[in-house]
């Protein structure tokens, strides 16, 4: 099988299963929000050390800088906000509002752009984020305020790959990092929980124990297999299969968990695929004619 397709099926299952996190999260319950994210913290890096084990893969602790390791300290507060603000999210009855935040994660992205890296936006990028605007006026006004679950996510999400992006680090090597920061609070508040009586680890069959503990794999795996696609298909490629995610998430909301959908929240949500739309069609576009400069341009080298 070519490189390219396998890349594209790693990118689907990756995708696919993050698309499906919402069936999982509900089957952990009566365990908390707060209590799921400790486990998932303590169980994914279990989950990333027994891959790397298997991988002997441990050269990479060596090269590990300052900067980097300081990064990913942060990256592990920004992403275990975004984890226990779509677990809440899923475990509250407000799926629908969480794939939200993953369909416009991408327009905060550009936002980032502009803002940080002082990028220049072409017309119809332009479009797509005024769109996406509109989208939350709308939004806020069927939801009777911010829609601040799916803002949350979109901005902790965006500022996770930033940090990413910025650290250079690869996916199981810095979830390490990532998960080793966390690893002190999340034992020490499931410790607490455990003597207080409170906590739901053993306490409620094995069946529970076995979930509880399953939240790293999922945490894991599906990252793995996003750093497999990465490196095997181009990012307009990638750009394109994120959008699976949120359209499952959406699906779950509406088909599974039969979340409330007045016509101004399909209103609503009509804008945000409307901006997403442009801004594929543009991102596309504008890679299509680099391709095609990039062959109608004269070699420079010595023949």
């Amino acid at each position: 099988m070519p490189e390219s397709r396998r890349g594209v099926l790693y990118g689907i299952a990756a995708y696919a299963m993050w698309g499906l996190f919402p069936l999982y999260w509900p089957l952990l319950k009566p365990a908390g929000a707060i209590e799921i994210l400790a486990h998932r913290m303590v169980w994914s890096l279990v989950a990333v050390l027994a891959i790397l084990g298997v991988r002997r893969h441990w050269s990479w602790i060596r090269t590990m800088t300052r900067r980097q390791v300081l990064l990913l300290t942060l990256g592990a507060v920004v992403i275990s906000t975004n984890w226990g603000m779509y677990i809440y999210a899923v475990n509250t009855g407000h799926v629908v509002e969480s794939a939200l935040g993953y369909f416009i994660n991408p327009l905060v992205s550009v936002l980032f752009g502009v803002l940080i890296f002082r990028e220049r936006l072409r017309p119809w990028q332009w479009a797509a984020v005024g769109l996406g605007m509109v989208a939350v006026l709308v939004l806020t006004l069927d939801y009777g305020r911010l829609p601040w679950i799916a803002l949350v996510l979109a901005a902790s999400f965006g500022t996770y790959g930033l940090i990413k992006k910025t650290a250079q680090v690869g996916a199981a090597e810095s979830l390490t990092i990532e998960t080793l920061v966390l690893l002190v609070p999340a034992l020490g508040y499931l410790g607490f929980l455990q003597m207080d009586g409170a906590g739901t680890f053993g306490n409620h069959g094995a069946a529970h124990v076995a979930l509880l503990v399953g939240a790293g794999l999922i945490t894991a795996v599906p990252l793995l297999f996003f750093s497999a696609a990465a490196i095997r298909v181009p990012l307009t490629v990638v750009g394109l299969l994120q959008y699976i995610a949120p359209v499952l998430q959406f699906l779950c909301g509406v088909l599974v968990a039969h979340e409330t959908m007045p016509g101004s929240r399909w209103a609503g949500f009509a804008i945000v695929w409307l901006a997403l739309s442009v801004f594929t069609w543009d991102s596309l576009r504008a890679a299509r004619a680099t391709r095609r400069e990039a062959r109608t341009t004269p070699s420079l080298e010595p023949v």
